[in-house]
């Protein structure tokens, strides 16, 4: 069962003539989106801001369990 599914899946790609071109471009664009964005454009807040894991934790946890602004809580 394995082996007839990658033999199917090995044959499509290996007879694709556009698809393979496609499939560069999205891996191309994954490349830049992942690893050059993520460099220049979202620095490591934690790392930066605190100094210890106890202290990353607790902001952390800070931030989940903090009602979002603007909203309210219904007290009954």
């Amino acid at each position: 069962m394995l082996k007839k599914t990658f033999c199917f899946y090995y044959d499509g790609f290996r007879s694709m003539v556009v698809g393979r071109t496609l499939w560069k471009l999205i891996f191309i664009k994954l490349f830049i989106m992942f690893v050059i964005l993520k460099t220049f454009f979202f620095p490591d807040y934690l790392a930066t801001n605190f100094s210890t894991d106890d202290e990353r934790a607790d902001h952390v946890l800070t931030n989940l369990t903090r009602p979002a602004a603007g909203t309210e809580t219904s007290k009954h």
